[in-house]
């Protein structure tokens, strides 16, 4: 099983809200004020996630925080793209809550080097090698010119002209 690394310490990845939780709730349906289940991805990561099977409708508190994606047969893709928590709401089709859960995004810190230079801040990912990857919180001025780099090398690989 994969483990998530966060300040608190390691421990397990879950990658589907719980059948327990998820029972609960739909036994006790929106006035029972159940623990809420916490789903863990990492920023830029994503993670599968199987929805109850009534669910029609997903709704995501902070959208900056966290994106979903909803598929066929009951899965959804979250994907971490700011730090933070927020949370997740499964309706049915009558608007009855279903499932809600916790969803927080951590940063990668594997092989992530920082390098501080007084308030200004550089990101680099050295997987084996170290190459700018930008990351929020760095400096302004390195994010943007690091950033318009990756965004013209994206550009290229794709065959499009670069911005």
């Amino acid at each position: 099983m994969d483990t998530v690394r966060t300040a608190e310490g390691s421990r397990p990845a879950r990658s589907y809200l719980s059948a327990a939780i998820v029972s609960v709730l739909l036994a006790a349906g929106p006035a029972v004020a159940a623990p809420l289940e916490s789903v863990v991805v990492l920023v830029d990561h994503a993670k599968v996630i199987r929805l109850p099977a009534q669910a029609q409708t997903v709704v995501v508190g902070n959208p900056a925080i966290a994106d979903v994606t909803v598929q066929r047969n009951g899965v959804m893709i979250v994907t971490g793209k700011s730090y933070g928590v927020t949370n997740l709401i499964a309706l049915d089709a009558t608007g009855t809550l279903l499932a809600e859960s916790l969803v927080r995004v951590s940063p990668d810190g594997d092989a992530v080097l920082t390098v501080q230079r007084g308030m200004e801040r550089e990101s680099y990912s050295c997987t084996p090698q170290c190459q700018p990857s930008v990351q929020l919180g760095d400096s302004q001025k390195y994010f943007s010119e690091a950033g318009a780099q990756a965004s013209s090398r994206n550009a290229m690989a794709s065959g499009a002209a670069p911005r």
